[in-house]
């Protein structure tokens, strides 16, 4: 069974690629098995949230944070959960 981790992601976004293109950096903290799954994690949210694509993600740095450290919130309650109860 792996254990689940936190990750730190940093990196850039190319917003508004097609009127004026800007690079945005953004650091994102989110929960994974490796640092693979962390990218995909990445990609994924950036995908749904900003409507950026895969090639327009630059990924700068992957750093094992410790759950504590985490700057959001859910991330943080999610590493201290001890049970998940479905409503």
């Amino acid at each position: 069974m792996s254990m689940v981790k936190t990750y730190r992601v940093k990196g850039y976004m190319l917003i508004s690629h097609d009127r004026l293109p800007t690079w945005q950096a953004f650091t994102k903290d989110v929960r994974a098995v490796n640092e693979l799954d962390a990218v995909e994690k990445i990609y994924s949210l950036m995908g749904s949230k900003h409507k950026v694509k895969r090639y327009h993600i630059r990924i700068e740095s992957i750093t094992e944070i410790n759950p504590e450290e985490s700057i959001d919130q859910i991330v943080k309650e999610l590493a201290t959960a001890t049970r998940i109860v479905k409503p």
